[in-house]
């Protein structure tokens, strides 16, 4: 198990409590919550079902049956129940039979459990609040991949399951740190420019690191997985929003649309791209994806609530929709042939600020302002269309500092010239004049292998950091 050690914490205490426990898990598909929770409880459960996808409630039934008849002998004589009241009912019986001892109930992928007009959520709610929770010795475990189901009907619910939940864990995809860690257990020996290289086009998703051959480049890799004809990452995309959203065409449409713009859009101008009327089914789209940590909703520095921006931020299905799907699968070198071409160097630089921005409390690590309460956000202004300005990411700091970070991605030290540090002030001193912050403002470069010391830098810079900062724990 690499990382993880919160989320282990947690679970164990749920395990360990003297009182019934209600434990949700949600979290992006293939980030780890199965195999989280079977690591944890090594496989021993009193009873464990999976949902399955897109079948009716008489084979979800069926299902349940089924996993009553693999762990309580006798229960294949019992005919199954045609609604979601007697199936637990029959759990209860069967429960109660046990000896005593902690009575773990492991089910996944609990949304797909809940089809229309299935009335699974009431029979659940009457099954922790008339049975579990008056006991001391049940461990109910619920996991799923449909994140926002997650939080409407289970942590957020309004009805009989209101604050029942009594332990939750998002479960988020690694850092680079972790999946520096899993690749050494995979006897890897990827350097960090290359691991930062697939981190850019995988995210930190487990199971797509998994499937990395070790005795491969970065860019092998990325070729083997994504443009190939039977590479497991070309055929993902459809899957993975299919598997999490009903109607997933709406959500398709608004990842689309902001692939378009790295930066990110305003809500009108999203809606208007993608085609979305202005109403409450788009704002649960939004909100869904959100949740499920596809997109993020940021505004710039010094802006209010009115001027949020919508941004996409799933790694692989940006990488995905700008280089894989309009590509042809009889070019297997296309990865490989492509590396130093302008759309190359622009996705780089776009993918690097993403990570930096993910990886924030590394970040300010090694600012050595781990404890100090901050707010980020980027910046775009200036004082009229000949004199314009965008920072990549503000650092606003409680101790009267801010930092404009400056990211920039390159295969060698970074050199500041004399062009590029007279943008540098300019940057600065339009930020201060249109902001009209009184804070002091340090320049922060970060930059995969450091910048080059010169007299433009001395006078610049007063923070530089590499890639190696974002490996750090945090």
């Amino acid at each position: 198990m690499v990382g993880r050690a919160e989320e282990i914490k947690i679970l164990n205490a749920a395990k360990n409590v003297q009182k019934s426990a209600f434990v949700a898990v949600y979290g992006r598909r293939r980030v780890g919550k199965t195999f989280l929770i079977r690591h944890v409880f090594e496989g021993k459960f009193c009873f464990q079902l999976t949902g399955i996808a897109n079948v009716n409630r008489k084979a979800q039934l069926v299902n349940f049956h089924a996993a009553l008849v693999r762990y309580f002998p006798g229960m294949e004589t019992i005919t199954p129940a045609e609604d979601w009241f007697h199936s637990f009912q029959h759990l209860i019986n069967c429960l109660e039979r046990l000896e005593a001892g902690k009575k773990i109930i492991f089910m996944d992928e609990l949304p797909w459990l809940d089809t229309t007009q299935s009335h699974f959520i009431p029979a659940l709610e009457h099954f922790w609040n008339s049975w579990a929770s008056a006991r001391k010795d049940v461990l109910l475990i619920v996991c799923g991949s449909a994140a926002a189901w997650m939080v409407n009907n289970l942590i957020n619910n309004k009805g009989g399951l209101h604050n029942r939940v009594t332990h939750r864990i998002r479960l988020e995809p690694f850092t680079l740190s972790e999946c520096e860690t899993l690749l050494k257990q995979k006897s890897g020996v990827l350097d960090r420019y290359q691991i930062l290289q697939l981190y850019m086009a995988l995210g930190g998703i487990p199971f797509y690191w998994e499937q990395l051959d070790t005795g491969m480049s970065a860019a092998q890799n990325i070729n083997n997985l994504f443009f190939t004809q039977n590479g497991l990452l070309r055929t993902e995309f459809d899957n993975l929003y299919s598997s999490l959203f009903k109607k997933a065409e709406r959500h398709i449409g608004v990842i689309e649309t902001l692939a378009q713009k790295a930066k990110g859009m305003t809500r009108d101008e999203l809606l208007a791209k993608a085609r979305l009327s202005n109403g409450g089914n788009t704002t649960r789209v939004l909100k869904e994806l959100e949740e499920s940590s596809f997109i993020q909703k940021y505004r710039d520095f010094g802006k209010n609530e009115k001027n949020m921006m919508y941004q996409l931020t799933d790694f692989y299905s940006f990488f995905y929709l700008k280089f894989v799907k309009n590509s042809d699968p009889r070019d297997k070198n296309i990865w490989i042939n492509s590396l130093d071409n302008p759309e190359h160097r622009a996705w780089s630089g776009y993918a690097y600020e993403q990570v930096c921005f993910y990886h924030i409390d590394q970040i300010k690590k090694a600012l050595g302002i781990s404890g100090v309460h901050t707010i980020t956000s980027a910046w775009r202004g200036g004082i009229d269309s000949t004199q314009k300005a965008q920072i990549d990411l503000v650092i606003d700091r409680r101790d009267h500092v801010i930092n404009l970070c400056e990211i920039n991605y390159s295969v060698k030290t970074f050199t500041i010239d004399k062009p590029y540090a007279d943008e540098l002030r300019n940057k600065i001193g339009l930020f201060r004049e249109t902001t009209g912050t009184k804070k002091s403002i340090f320049l922060t470069m970060i930059t995969t292998y450091g910048i080059e010391s010169n007299t433009h830098a001395a006078a610049l810079v007063q923070n530089a950091l590499t890639m190696d900062v974002l490996f750090e724990n945090a």
